[in-house]
């Protein structure tokens, strides 16, 4: 067994955890009383599924109850807007923000309707001295978090954007009072950029990564950590791509410490290939597309697992559930078939028109809604209805 690992007896339940139980974790069993929020990677579809979650519960007076909001890839663009603007909510006595759809949803639909993929791989490919994720941590720049830094967002709830370290293949955690990988070390309060904290967290490969983070090896400290790699050239320059590869939920840190959980789901699912490639690329992606779809579909059936048995505490819902399932007689009606097609939208970081933003934005508030009543809060109101109410969902 490697050394990090935490010894389990055979039979604990903790066998059953999405995730791994390593000596820098929270105490086996130190659970906090608190509320974690997951969000899934996605591209633009999460980000804007997610935005309809957030909408919901924001209106329920959910937003304050928050102790974490943890999140990869697309949902790291909802996170990262979510704590920049967090102290302009004013989120009042019954926790609910007026101006959640000024100071969160519109700016998230302006950039929803850029595409910043396409163009960034072509200009990272052409000018010399810049990279594809230099292209992508400027647009997020330009059109969402300007000159704002980890130390801009709040004390709590406290956020964390997930990258994947692709030199040690652990979690690289920025959270504004420290970055950190166990197996490398930490930089206390750092000074890293949003934009690009978003950038390396959404750097899916082979097209929008790698992030390349330089550091100051004097500045990266050991703490508690396993920290088998605390040296060079680890400590000086660290590579990361989207956190989706280690942790396409965005479980990890907030599965260790909290003991309710929401999670917000608007990963993919590998779909059938009639005629793999035959070449070694097109093989090479497909497995990786397989190994990958495998993972994330056992993290998702041990959360709702541990949710059904009463191990853990909270909701999941998900780009792809059916509405129907959760059994709600005032669910807000939404066709299954419409729903999938929402599910089947590419992602991208690429332009979409304001309709399909409208219909996504709508599935995500639906069915957390749904989620929530059922498993999380029953004395949660039912809404009036939805958001872009014309547009539905198909």
């Amino acid at each position: 067994m490697p050394p990090e690992h935490v010894p389990r007896d055979e039979t604990s339940p903790d066998l059953l955890s999405p995730v791994e139980a390593i000596r820098t974790g929270a105490r086996r069993g130190a659970l906090r009383d608190g509320v974690a929020l997951c969000l899934s990677g996605g591209g633009y579809r999460a980000m804007l599924f997610h935005v309809g979650a957030l909408w919901r519960l924001n209106e329920a007076g959910w937003l304050p109850r928050l102790d974490r909001v943890s999140s990869v890839s697309g949902g790291s663009i909802a996170a990262a807007m979510l704590g920049l603007t967090w102290s302009r909510l004013e989120l009042g006595t019954a926790g609910r923000s007026a101006k959640f759809e000024e100071l969160m949803v519109a700016p998230l639909r302006r950039i929803a309707s850029v595409t910043i993929d396409l163009p960034a791989i072509a200009r990272g490919l052409i000018t010399p001295g810049t990279s594809i994720s230099d292209r992508i941590e400027k647009s997020y720049r330009k059109h969402l978090f300007g000159k704002a830094t980890l130390q801009d967002l709040p004390d709590r709830p406290r956020f964390v954007i997930n990258a994947t370290n692709m030199q040690s293949g652990a979690l690289w955690r920025f959270m504004k009072p420290y970055m950190r990988d166990y197996r490398v070390g930490q930089v206390r309060s750092p000074k890293v950029s949003l934009a690009l904290a978003v950038a390396a967290s959404s750097a899916f490969p082979p097209f929008l990564g790698p992030v390349r983070l330089t550091i100051d090896p004097r500045d990266l400290a050991p703490s508690d950590g396993f920290e088998d790699l605390h040296r060079e050239p680890f400590t000086s320059e660290v590579v990361l791509c989207d956190g989706g590869v280690y942790d396409n939920l965005g479980l990890e840190t907030a599965w260790k410490r909290y003991r309710t959980i929401l999670v917000s789901d608007a990963g993919g699912r590998l779909g059938p290939e009639p005629d793999p490639h035959s070449e070694w690329a097109g093989q090479s992606r497909r497995v990786m597309d397989l190994v990958d779809n495998q993972v994330r579909c056992l993290r998702k059936r041990q959360v709702v697992s541990s949710l059904r048995r009463g191990k853990r505490k909270g909701a999941y819902w998900g780009i792809r559930s059916d509405i129907a399932h959760f059994r709600l007689d005032d669910a807000i009606g939404c066709p299954h078939a419409a729903t999938m097609q929402l599910a089947e939208v590419e992602t991208r970081l690429a332009a979409m028109p304001d309709l399909l933003q409208e219909r996504l934005i709508n599935w995500g508030y639906a069915v957390c809604d749904a989620a929530m009543r059922k498993h999380a809060d029953r004395k949660m109101a039912p809404p009036a209805g939805l958001p872009y109410q014309s547009a539905g969902v198909g």
